[in-house]
């Protein structure tokens, strides 16, 4: 049998490799086009969870709901060591997570403010809209909903170049991203702890002080974080930020971000190798992340008072994934996992919700 000539091997080598490599790209962009899909499908689906309530405007504080207090403060901005909570989309109806969120941090911080900056409220008057969400957190004498100020609060950070170029460009995943910013630009600049809204508090954190949570064996997460303000790995995560910017894939400028500057910081190549090292901890798994986020779908199973106990003990405060659980529906009276948890850690909260069960 003839041999086929060494140009024309190479050629055919050349040309099969040009096609594997497009195989390949044409995979990854159909993979993220799903991706992006996927996440506006369930960004979607939460507006609609949004309007499954019909519940009153005004509450009225429950007795066990300490005094009102003016919910928007002016003045300088707050000093270290509150507890922030940040909504970087316009919404202004807070849904019943994100309520039980910040009740169960003002009640387990009755001597800390907790601050809500919210972006949607920019652009309105000092008063709050009326929604029962903001009627009962004003029942928290340490609960502050404020305004977001985004070109205020990435001022003088490398995060400020970046926020002014990504509003000129359209970003698939630009919400998150923008939480992801904020959340790093708050460490810096007032230090404190960080929660996202998906959050609730089961215990005081103010005794943590420059950490963060272990998601899992590879990858940290910043859904919570406790650090003093202008710490050099806060500084360096900025760094980060910007250097290292891909819009593209999910996470890449949140818990990977923090992985990869962990992994630097420590001088390591692995989690396995360190989680504590130049004054920065990464608490175990347990301490935020009880559950994982495939096995999100338990916050809705029934579970016992002693399984409950078993499963938090050493644990923090329960991130509940709302990426993955938004639109399912709570049944609020039921020995649900997540329903128990809103029974203990936000009984205003569920009281509420349970007018509407």
């Amino acid at each position: 049998m003839p041999r086929m000539p060494n140009c024309l091997l190479k050629l055919t080598r050349l040309v099969l490799s040009h096609k594997l490599r497009a195989l390949f790209i044409l995979t990854f962009k159909f993979m993220s086009f799903v991706s992006i899909l996927l996440y506006w499908r369930i960004t979607e689906d939460a507006k609609v969870r949004d309007q499954v309530y019909s519940l009153p405007t005004e509450i009225r504080c429950a007795h066990s709901v300490p005094s009102p207090a003016h919910p928007i403060a002016d003045g300088p901005p707050p000093p270290p060591g509150d507890v922030f909570f940040v909504e970087t989309s316009e919404r202004i109806n807070p849904n019943d997570l994100f309520t039980c969120s910040v009740e169960s941090a003002a009640r387990t911080h009755p001597g800390t403010r907790v601050v809500v900056l919210m972006k949607g409220l920019a652009k309105r008057n000092a008063s709050l809209p009326n929604h029962w969400g903001f009627s009962l957190l004003s029942c928290f004498p340490n609960v502050e909903i404020r305004p977001l100020d985004l070109p205020e609060l990435f001022s003088g950070t490398p995060l400020a170049k970046w926020y002014s170029q990504a509003q000129q460009r359209w970003e698939p995943y630009f919400f998150p991203i923008l939480s992801d910013a904020c959340r790093i630009a708050i460490m810096w600049k007032f230090g404190g702890i960080y929660l996202d809204t998906d959050f609730i508090v089961l215990k005081n954190l103010k005794n943590l002080t420059n950490v963060l949570g272990t998601q899992s064996k590879y990858v940290l997460n910043g859904a919570f974080l406790s650090f003093k303000p202008r710490h050099k790995f806060i500084e360096l995560c900025m760094q980060d930020f910007v250097e290292n910017y891909n819009s593209w894939i999910w996470g890449h400028q949140g818990p990977q971000l923090l992985t990869r500057v962990f992994k630097k910081w420590c001088s390591i190549r692995s989690l396995r190798s360190s989680k504590s090292c130049k004054g920065v901890s990464a608490l175990p798994r347990e301490a935020f992340y009880p559950i994982r986020w495939q096995d999100w779908k338990k916050y809705f199973e029934v579970v016992s008072s002693s399984e409950l106990q078993e499963l938090l003990k050493n644990t923090y405060a329960v991130h509940v994934w709302n990426k993955k659980s938004q639109g399912t529906r709570l049944k609020i009276t039921s020995q649900a996992l997540l329903a128990q948890l809103h029974s203990h850690f936000c009984p205003a909260t569920y009281d509420i919700l349970k007018m509407d069960s």
